[in-house]
This record gives structure tokens, C-alpha cells and sequence, in this order.
């Protein structure tokens, strides 16, 4: 694990900061034992998949992500088990390796989150908070919900109870947002060219970014087009039924050496019969929903195939935050407020909503669903903006940079808002599909 002394707090905390930082860390590990508190021991125990780690593991790397953090750094303490160390670092500790470590089982897990916890409030009832620290281990904890949710899908597991909103069956007024009848993703809106500016502003001021969301730097774009919505289900299907995992001229050559050997045909989840995989349930497929659980080599290849690509980061984060009529970038899609009634996030229904049903969530370039539903694959490579410096360390962020992995961006049904940030940066390996990823195409303007 990281070795450096103590870190006193950037910034004096009030009470409400202090109160603030409590409640999120509360309702966040609330949320976490709502995730996989119906599960067995043997269900949190089990490797589903190489791909993934036992459940129980997160539970242990979340504890002991926030003693290294919460206590270690900010408080200056030693960690409660130094034992465990190795077992929970993510880079001692590769996912292929972790159903062979002797990680803590469910009850000792859930132990562990509790001692370690305690010691958290305990050093923040002496020290106050660290806004950024603290907002580390809270993001920190929210994500791992997220890839828990990923692994149970993968591993067709039940929802853990009943989902916080209903599903939206109204697609008018009533459901959150007007929605335009035949929208399928196809459709395209102009963004003008001219500057812009791409990445999150300085922590001091603005409050806390990854590392890889710095600096906030300009860029100037050409003019291009970019999908108005998220492919949906009924155009991807259009693809798969058109010959779209069977035409060579569409894929590129790493692509389709990839889909013959792993026998590709569908995004993943999707049966032949018309159905697909959420959780623990097989349904019918909902033309109307983005579609899900594809790799960036499929969604590059229907891109193709509709003489489209998919779109830069620069290009998707411009589509979702420039505002030409201020000449600035909007905190969120929105602008302001939060994502209640504005984006579908906080797997609060445990799967996708039909695309459109946000309007108000919409950018002032039109695109609707920039934040929530799915992750969004770009054509750009996962790397560091000018002037980027690795903080608080490098293997966050900086190991990852290179030519290997693919930027996602916009957050899922299964992110937090807290996470869902206009700026925030998802990576993967271009054939992943673990990932409760879709995408929109893009086109230079005429």
C-alpha cells in the first residue's frame, strides 16, 4: 500500500462541512449493504467471473481503501490490519488473482467496514474533515457500488429489493420529460465550431475532480454532428439482423479478429429470441432503450456501418456542457441542480430508461442523455490533458494512459450522481463489455 505521512486537512472544516461529509458517508454505506445485503455467503464468496472479483473482496478493498485514506493519511494512525494490506491493494492484487487470496469472508467483511468506520468518524470528530480526502473515499466506495452491480449483472443475480423510482411507462409529460416519437439515436444535431473548454477547474475552487479530469484547458473544434440520443435497441438490432457482425468491411482488422474468436453475434446479454439479461431477469428487449453491455470495437463498427464515427472526448464533452450563448461550460448537461428528474442515475431502477424520457436534463446543443443510462464510448484514446499531475497518486490515473484503453464518459443507470459528472472519465480495453456501456455516433459537419 501507499507509504506518506500524515495529511493534515487542506481547508478549515465548519460544521456543516463536517455534517455534510458524515451524512454522505452514512447514506453511502447504506446504500452499499441495501447492494448485497440479501446475498449469501456463498453467493459474496463466489468468483463468477475472471473478469471480476468475489463480491466479498470489494467489500473488503472498500474498508480498507478508507483506512488507508480516511485514517491512515488524513489521521496519521496506523491501518486497523496491515495483514490485509496486500490483499486489497488493486495493483498487488490483480481481479484474475483475487479468488485466490485469502480475503475476509462475508461476516468479517462486513466486521471490517464497521471497525474501520468507526475509526473514521472518530478521526473526524478530532480533526474536523478533509473536503477532498473524505469526497476521495466517498467516490471511491459509490464506484465499487457501481462494479458490484456489474458483476451481479454478469453473474445474473436478483436486484436487491424493490427499485426507488417506479419504471417510467408514461413517456409524456409525466415521466419526466416530453419524449419525440421514432427516436432511435440516428438522429443528428450541429454543433458549431469554435473554442471550448474540456476538464473540471481547480479543487480549490471548484470542489473535487479525479486527477485525470485536470486541468480545464481551451480547445477549438471543428463544426460536426453528433446523435441528438444513445443508439437504442431497435436501431442496433437493425445492425445485428443486417448482417452487421458478419460484414468484414465494417470492423477493423483488431476488431474482427477479436468477434471470430470470441464467437461475437450480439451485445452481450442479448438471447436470440429477442430478450435480454438485466440482473436476474430475462426480458423482452424495449426498442426504446438504449442499448447496453457493447464493446467499443462493436459500437466503432455500426458506426461504420452508418458511414458515421463515434466522437472524440473533446467533441462529447462540448455536445454536453458548451453553452455558445455564454460563451462557457455548464456544471452540468442542465446547468444547475441536481439529477433528480434530470438524468437517470443512482440505480435507482435498476436498468435503463427509454431515451428521451429526460428532457429536462437536455444540453444546450440538444443532445438529450449525456449523464445516466449508459456510458458512452468515444473515439479517443485514455490519456492526461496538458499539464496534467497525478494526485494524490499516479496509479489512479497515470498507469493507464497509453493506447490500450478507451475513454467512456456520461456515467449509467448504475453510477452515482455524485459520480456522474459532466468531466468525469471512465476507461476500459475497447473489447470490454462488462460495462453498462452504449454510445452515440458523430459526424464532421458539412
Amino acid at each position: 500500500m501507499k507509504d506518506f505521512p500524515s495529511m493534515p486537512s487542506q481547508t478549515a472544516a465548519s460544521t456543516s462541512d463536517v455534517d455534510a461529509v458524515v451524512h454522505a458517508l452514512t447514506e453511502t454505506r447504506a446504500r452499499t449493504r441495501v447492494l448485497v445485503g440479501h446475498l449469501d455467503e456463498a453467493t459474496l464468496d463466489r468468483v463468477h467471473t475472471p473478469l471480476m472479483s468475489p463480491l466479498v473482496w470489494d467489500l473488503g478493498h472498500i474498508a480498507a481503501f478508507e483506512d488507508l485514506w480516511a485514517v491512515r493519511a488524513f489521521a496519521g494512525e496506523p491501518l486497523l490490519r496491515e495483514d490485509l494490506a496486500q490483499v486489497y491493494d488493486a495493483f498487488e492484487t490483480p481481479r484474475a488473482d483475487r479468488g485466490d487470496v485469502p480475503y475476509l469472508r462475508r461476516r468479517e467483511a462486513f466486521d471490517y467496514l464497521d471497525a474501520v468506520r468507526e475509526r473514521t468518524l472518530a478521526a473526524i470528530a478530532r480533526r474536523g474533515v478533509d473536503p477532498l480526502l473524505h469526497e476521495l473515499v466517498i467516490r471511491h466506495e459509490q464506484q465499487h457500488g457501481e462494479t458490484m452491480l456489474q458483476t451481479m449483472e454478469l453473474a445474473r443475480l436478483p436486484a436487491p429489493a424493490d427499485a426507488l423510482d417506479p419504471p417510467l411507462v408514461d413517456r409524456g409529460a409525466g415521466s419526466g420529460a416530453a419524449r419525440s416519437p421514432g427516436v432511435g439515436g440516428l438522429e443528428l444535431v450541429t454543433v458549431a465550431a469554435g473554442p471550448a473548454t474540456v476538464g473540471a477547474g481547480p479543487v480549490a475552487t471548484e470542489g473535487f475532480s479525479y486527477d485525470n479530469e485536470r486541468p480545464r484547458h481551451p480547445v477549438g473544434l471543428a463544426a460536426f454532428r453528433i446523435g441528438r440520443t444513445p443508439i437504442t435497441n431497435a436501431t442496433f438490432l437493425t445492425f445485428v439482423e443486417g448482417g452487421g457482425y458478419e460484414r468484414r468491411e465494417w470492423w477493423s482488422r483488431e476488431a474482427w479478429a477479436w468477434k471470430e474468436e470470441h464467437d461475437i453475434e450480439r451485445p452481450s446479454g442479448w438471447t436470440t429470441d429477442g430478450r435480454e439479461w438485466r440482473l436476474d431477469s430475462c426480458v423482452p428487449l424495449d426498442p426504446d432503450k438504449p442499448v447496453v453491455h457493447v464493446s467499443w470495437f462493436e459500437a466503432d463498427a455500426f458506426a461504420r456501418a452508418h458511414g458515421a464515427r463515434l466522437p472524440t472526448e473533446a467533441e462529447w464533452e462540448k455536445a454536453a456542457t458548451w453553452d455558445h450563448a455564454t460563451g462557457a461550460a455548464r456544471r452540468h448537461p442542465w446547468g444547475e441542480g441536481d439529477a433528480r428528474g434530470r438524468a437517470n442515475v443512482d440505480w435507482r431502477r435498476y436498468g435503463t430508461a427509454p431515451v428521451g424520457a429526460y428532457a429536462a436534463g437536455a444540453a444546450p446543443s440538444g443532445c438529450l442523455g449525456m449523464v445516466g443510462d449508459v456510458w458512452e464510448w468515444t473515439a479517443s484514446e485514455f490519456r492526461g490533458y496538458p499539464g496534467f499531475v497525478a494526485d494524490p497518486y499516479r496509479e489512479y490515473s497515470e498507469v493507464f494512459y497509453g493506447p490500450d484503453y478507451r475513454v467512456l464518459r456520461g456515467g449509467s443507470w448504475a453510477t452515482r450522481a455524485r459520480v456522474a459528472t459532466a468531466t468525469f472519465r471512465n476507461w476500459d480495453y475497447p473489447q470490454r463489455r462488462q460495462i453498462f456501456a452504449g454510445f452515440r455516433i458523430a459526424k464532421d459537419a458539412p
